[in-house]
């Protein structure tokens, strides 16, 4: 009973995790700028929920880190974050394609070809 509380007790905060992130990735494929980078000067005005989203990826990378239960859909959002997304293969392009990689269950796999970024 113990070892299954244990292998649960990050479970709901990965899946609150996991919902906020569809969400926002959704927008992002709609076009709204600034889920995986802070909006530069001169752009729309920031996205609270994305800057929450990032934190709690961070913090969240952490905790997992330190009980040993890392999460590949944590990893891979911070990757992309670090990447400079907005200027690379433009944000949109990449929420959309991050979100089929969710979909098909790919993600936490190797990738067979080169990432759209």
């Amino acid at each position: 009973m113990d070892d299954a509380m244990e292998e649960g007790r990050f479970e709901g905060l990965k899946e609150v995790f996991a919902d906020q992130l569809a969400a926002c990735l959704e927008e992002s494929r709609r076009g709204r700028r600034g889920l995986f980078s802070d909006v530069g000067e001169g752009s729309e005005p920031g996205w609270p929920e994305a800057a929450r989203l990032r934190e709690l990826a961070f913090r969240l990378e952490a905790i997992l880190a330190q009980a040993g239960e890392p999460s590949a859909l944590i990893d891979e959002f911070l990757e992309l974050c670090t990447i400079n997304a907005e200027s690379s293969a433009g944000e949109s392009r990449l929420a959309r394609s991050f979100l089929e990689r969710i979909e098909r269950g790919e993600v936490g796999q190797p990738r067979e070809q080169a990432p759209p970024w």
